[in-house]
């Protein structure tokens, strides 16, 4: 393989990855992080394409960017993913009293935290906390059989 090859496959996931990288913080971060990972970004975009210039057939340059992309934003998605701290979730719905009791039954037998407000004859009030989303997704379900509406919040950073 020439060098010419290998330099721009290099600098095409290199690319990638700090793109990615400024996308996510452009979005997330404060107004430096913002300004200085653009900048980067938009610097190393530069080089790049200057090599886009090169020898390399046209068919090679779009399979090596093609496959730098797909393989880039996967990486950072992933890292992105585990990175991320896990948020409480609050499920409040609504439960016709007649069904509020086995709720509560079904709730505490699964070590799930909750709070129940008797609000009118008719329904009681469920606040239903859950460490993650997967455990909202599980009471999701365990509450459809119980004739509820209900919306789902999750907290936010201070």
């Amino acid at each position: 393989m020439s060098k010419l090859f290998i330099t721009f496959v290099i600098l095409n996931v290199l690319n990638v990855i700090i793109q990615t990288i400024k996308s996510l913080l452009t979005i997330k971060g404060n107004k430096w992080v913002a300004a200085w990972s653009n900048a980067i970004a938009y610097g190393l975009y530069t080089v790049v394409l200057v090599y886009m210039t090169c020898e390399l057939s046209l068919i090679l340059k779009a399979v090596i960017v093609g496959g730098c992309n797909l393989i880039g934003v996967y990486i950072v998605k992933s890292i992105e993913e585990r990175l991320k701290k896990e948020k409480l979730w609050k499920i409040e719905c609504t439960v016709k009293n007649e069904f509020a009791e086995q709720l509560s039954n079904v709730l505490t037998n699964v070590s799930i935290p909750f709070t129940k407000i008797n609000c009118t004859t008719n329904i009681c009030l469920f606040n239903i906390y859950t460490k993650n989303q997967k455990e909202s997704s599980a009471i999701r379900e365990i509450i459809k059989k119980y004739d509820v509406k209900y919306f789902v919040t999750e907290s936010k950073d201070l």
